[in-house]
């Protein structure tokens, strides 16, 4: 696979390992959206209680890169399948939602600014 990501390669690679394990029955969106969420919480859970700084120095420590890896590589997994089963072009729907963002948050209105639209004035 090398450095680039094909998604479709890997949403291949994935729906195949659940058919060979005949997991695809346990795979509806309510059940790979409730992973996914317990994936981002473990991800989540290894940054809880650490500074701003200390979130940022993680990158040093390889024990703790290698939990953050596997936690964004399962987020990912589930992510693909969700897509899949829904049948949801991921690169569609984040080209699509960067230029909603785009809208929402016009660079004059959004630089050095962290106030999200809905709450400006």
């Amino acid at each position: 696979m090398g450095n680039n990501l094909n998604l479709e390669d890997i949403k291949k690679r994935l729906a195949k390992f659940a058919e060979d394990r005949n997991w695809d029955q346990f795979h509806t969106p309510k059940n790979l959206s409730m992973a996914l969420a317990a994936e981002a919480a473990e991800l989540l859970e290894i940054f809880q209680w650490l500074t701003d700084e200390q979130s940022k120095e993680i990158i040093n420590n390889e024990k703790e890169m290698s939990l953050v890896r596997h936690e964004i590589a399962d987020i990912l997994i589930y992510l693909i399948r969700l897509a899949d089963k829904l049948e949801v072009d991921i690169e569609k729907a984040v080209m699509d939602k960067i230029e909603v963002n785009e809208q929402k948050y016009p660079v004059t209105l959004s630089k050095n600014n962290a106030i999200k639209y809905s709450k400006r004035s």
